[in-house]
């Protein structure tokens, strides 16, 4: 799909027959869709609800605990890493998975808008 510049944006009559312009970025609104798909997964909600009840998880805990192929967990934790709703913390060899709550505040409060 072609990038449309902000100028070039459609516009839309009121009722008075005045034009105004959508102000709307499709570039950011495709990554925030993003986002919502990353987390609109049933696996990857299995995931952060077990991130959750644990405070912070390596990947192979995560994929003994959901009994995944290692490579499946990686996929879908690099997605929400992507999506940047969770964070990972070196400790030695070993990477823990840790939730951005502040994010997940974030995008609860943004949904919660959207559905008004």
């Amino acid at each position: 799909m072609p990038k449309v510049a902000m100028s070039e944006m459609p516009t839309i009559t009121k009722n008075g027959g005045s034009r105004s312009a959508i102000k709307i970025d499709y570039a950011e609104l495709k990554r925030a869709a993003g986002v919502l798909r990353a987390v609109n997964h049933k696996l990857r909600q299995q995931m952060l609800q077990l991130i959750e009840e644990n405070g912070r998880l390596t990947v192979t805990e995560i994929f003994v605990r959901l009994r995944l192929e290692q490579s499946v967990a990686s996929q879908h934790l690099a997605i929400l890493r992507h999506a940047n709703v969770v964070k990972t913390e070196r400790d030695g060899k070993f990477i823990y998975y840790t939730l951005n709550v502040p994010r997940l505040d974030e995008l609860a409060s943004i949904v919660s808008e959207l559905t008004r």
